[in-house]
């Protein structure tokens, strides 16, 4: 995430179209937001639009604009979202729903910086700044005919990717210390804290909602644990129950500056032995069976982390 914010420094004093893809509730529109505030037009308005959550017949005159009776209800003329968004951004999110015949008036307001509204014959121009956001495979949709590929290369131009949380589990403190805060602060309630025991299942879950899920997690326990110190048991049975991150999932990213693997190792195979006997508690069978390795071994491991208590003959 450092390493987006450094690229997001970058593009946001630049005009160029940026893509910015991730799984729902990375944060997208955090992140478009981000690059407008940064941005030299950061006085003017950011113009979200959610492609997906507008009807098809309906997000052209959302996004164009139209004239006075161009249309059945159509009673008063009224501003599009690019028109608004002039000497702005727009924030076109979930651009992979647009349907083909919006996806080419798009490809011309990106390519000729002008429009026509509905029903209207004189074109509109704009100096707008394009951001858009998806969180389908673009290229694919691309491929099996979908999406337009030269809409793509334009929107494409650059292309800012978000983990998933379950990639990134470092960021998970810093993520329920901001949380806690912005509780306390506009709704004046938030945890102490969380045990250790509840943030190693937090590190282990696989957050299919991503930092959304997240937020709503601290808002949950901050109504039900106000000013105190949650426990693994004080969360939700679907987080203590539900599914872990899976092998293909667990990922790690070389720094730029490279990093001891042995001490690394070391330090994650520690994490994973003191999960595993918290789980049990410290059941030294059920924590080898967890760890899928032989108990001998297991308390071999403990004693030379002088984890094993003095009275223990194993």
């Amino acid at each position: 995430m450092q390493k987006i914010m450094r690229q997001l420094e970058k593009v946001s004093k630049t005009d160029s179209t940026v893509l910015i893809l991730g799984e729902s509730g990375t944060g997208k529109e955090v992140v478009a937001r981000a690059i407008h505030q940064m941005s030299p037009r950061f006085k003017k308005s950011m113009i979200p639009v959610n492609c997906g959550a507008i009807p098809a017949n309906l997000l052209e005159s959302e996004l164009f604009g139209h004239t006075k009776g161009a249309f059945t209800g159509a009673i008063n003329a009224r501003q599009g979202r690019f028109e608004l968004a002039n000497y702005g951004t727009i924030f076109l999110d979930e651009i992979g729903e647009m349907s083909p015949i919006l996806q080419v008036k798009l490809l011309r307001v990106i390519q000729e910086r002008s429009f026509e509204a509905v029903g209207g014959t004189k074109p509109i121009d704009v100096d707008v700044r394009i951001v858009a956001a998806t969180n389908k495979d673009l290229e694919k949709e691309v491929a099996e005919g979908r999406f337009r590929e030269d809409l793509f290369y334009r929107l494409n131009v650059i292309p800012i990717n978000l983990p998933p949380l379950r990639e990134r589990q470092s960021d998970i403190p810093r993520l329920l210390e901001h949380f806690n805060q912005k509780l306390a602060k506009t709704k004046h309630r938030s945890v102490a804290g969380f045990t250790e025991a509840a943030l190693q299942r937090l590190f282990s879950y696989a957050w299919p909602g991503n930092v959304r899920e997240l937020e709503n997690l601290v808002e949950r326990l901050s109504v039900f644990y106000a000013d105190e110190t949650v426990d693994i048991t004080d969360l939700p049975p679907k987080l203590v129950e539900g599914r872990a991150v899976t092998k293909s999932e667990f990922v790690f990213d070389l720094p730029d500056d490279g990093m001891d693997l042995r001490e690394m190792l070391t330090v994650l195979e520690d994490r994973l032995i003191r999960q595993a006997l918290e789980r049990t508690e410290w059941n030294k069978n059920r924590a080898s069976a967890l760890l899928q390795m032989n108990r001998t071994t297991l308390v071999e491991k403990l004693k030379k982390r002088g984890w094993l208590t003095p009275d223990e003959n194993d």
